[in-house]
């Protein structure tokens, strides 16, 4: 037998509203946000006295309308409403307030490390959380900021950690290292940041949650879990505007059109790299700005746009040659030759112009191996073989692509199999072939071991 929910019961007495007037304002706010809600006082009825929990965005509504009815902030297991649909739509918000942010990201990473988040990736998710940044960093260019003193030891060692982090994701894979960062997120991070702190070392603090979100929702890109990923990434393109800090802001945008584009939404790709590129400069960051003219290209190509794509990429090889790592943030440091022409490579690939592929490839792969950076080197090496095909070289293609293999099997990283398995297609009919026929020997062998 169904049970009230006697809490939310107690919430709607004490913020006196009634029932058709908390079904009506959130039937309102979820017209903002582009949700079509036909509830009356009977739903809420149900909610109360049957201990229903609606489904999407509604319970985080809910706790909208009586967060502003109480003046104080109510979340869905204030009101018994926590569930994993209300955890999925909550991580897709972007909310005004980035306390709400970090709930979501300790919640998030709980429900992961427990193996219970499995939530779809979604594409209508994307256009409000860029257009709120874009609108929000323009209000912070209006406004006089002075310069930040961050002094804090303990933001320091959240910087070396995300550090220590950043080079294990470069170097072993996205799925590395994840749960470890996930981990130290919700038990080191944020509780520190809930702590009470002057004006900038909280702002300092944000910037260094927002930075370490994003390198969780990039590992979790890069190892093919993708509604984590975005969930993610948009809570950290909030902390980053909590921290005033638009240039890593652009930077979330950066990775969100990177995944788009890698699951097949390249108008949307290319529409959050121009969000990103509308917000910042490249004297902000040259890196920063560069990786976004490089993503926009690569999104262009998908979309078999040459010309386009081509302009983008020529615009961004510019800014490109601009970089001075000394002032650029840590986070930008693997936007380097090996990334940046890699990226280039996979471009050319999309447009079918194999020449241009090997000239790039081959910038990328050289850094690549004085580096020891297996992932990037598999990727690049995995254009070569497709420009071979291209040319209908089929047995250098075969050669470069048991290459892919070797360098597959030392990162743990999604992209790197997918590569491997693309191959695989694009060679399937030469199967004949004595060095594609070892190429998928070995393959198979590589992904059995992976499964």
């Amino acid at each position: 037998m169904a049970e009230p929910n006697t809490t939310l019961a107690e919430l709607i007495t004490e913020s006196g509203m009634s029932w058709a007037g908390l079904a009506k304002r959130v039937n309102n706010l979820g017209t903002d946000e582009g949700q079509a809600l036909r509830y009356d006082y009977t739903a809420v009825g149900r909610w109360v006295k049957q201990g229903q929990k609606p489904r999407g965005i509604t319970p985080t509504l809910i706790c909208r309308v009586l967060s502003e009815r109480l003046g104080r902030t109510i979340r869905p297991h204030d009101i018994g409403m926590e569930g994993m649909d209300s955890l999925a739509a909550r991580g897709l918000q972007y909310s005004p307030d980035p306390e709400i942010t970090l709930d979501t990201i300790r919640d998030l990473g709980a429900a992961y490390s427990a193996g219970a988040f499995n939530a779809p990736f979604i594409l209508a998710a994307l256009a409000a959380p860029s257009r709120d940044w874009l609108l929000a960093s323009f209000e912070e260019l209006e406004s006089e900021r002075g310069p930040r003193v961050i002094g804090m030891k303990q933001v320091a060692g959240i910087r070396d950690m995300f550090s220590l982090f950043q080079e294990m994701d470069v170097m072993r894979g996205g799925g590395h290292a994840r749960t470890a960062l996930i981990s130290y997120m919700n038990t080191t991070v944020i509780p520190l940041i809930r702590r009470d702190h002057q004006p900038d070392v909280q702002a300092a603090l944000y910037d260094a949650a927002a930075e370490q979100a994003y390198l969780i929702g990039w590992m979790a890109y890069d190892d093919g879990e993708h509604g984590l990923a975005q969930r993610y990434l948009i809570q950290a393109l909030r902390l980053s505007q909590a921290a005033g800090n638009q240039v890593l802001g652009a930077h979330v945008l950066a990775g969100m059109s990177d995944q788009a584009n890698l699951l097949g939404h390249s108008y949307e790709a290319v529409a959050l790299a121009r969000a990103g590129l509308h917000g910042i400069t490249a004297h902000d960051s040259a890196a920063c700005y560069a990786d976004l003219g490089i993503l926009e290209a690569r999104a262009l190509a998908r979309l078999g746009d040459a010309r386009a794509a081509t302009k983008a990429l020529n615009r961004a090889e510019t800014t490109f040659n601009m970089i001075d790592q000394d002032n650029e943030p840590e986070w930008a440091r693997f936007i380097d030759r090996a990334y940046f022409y890699g990226e280039a490579a996979q471009c050319f690939r999309d447009l079918q112009q194999p020449t241009e592929i090997d000239r790039f490839a081959d910038l990328s792969i050289q850094e690549c191996q004085a580096q020891r950076r297996a992932r990037r080197g598999g990727l690049s090496q995995a254009a070569v073989a497709m420009a071979h095909i291209q040319r209908n070289d089929i047995d250098a293609a075969a050669e470069n692509a048991k290459i892919v293999v070797r360098l597959t099997a030392s990162v743990n990283s999604s992209r790197c199999l997918e590569a491997v398995t693309d191959l695989q297609r694009s060679l399937k009919p030469y199967a004949s072939v004595q060095g594609v026929q070892e190429f998928n020997r070995d393959a198979s062998q590589m992904l059995g071991l992976v499964a």
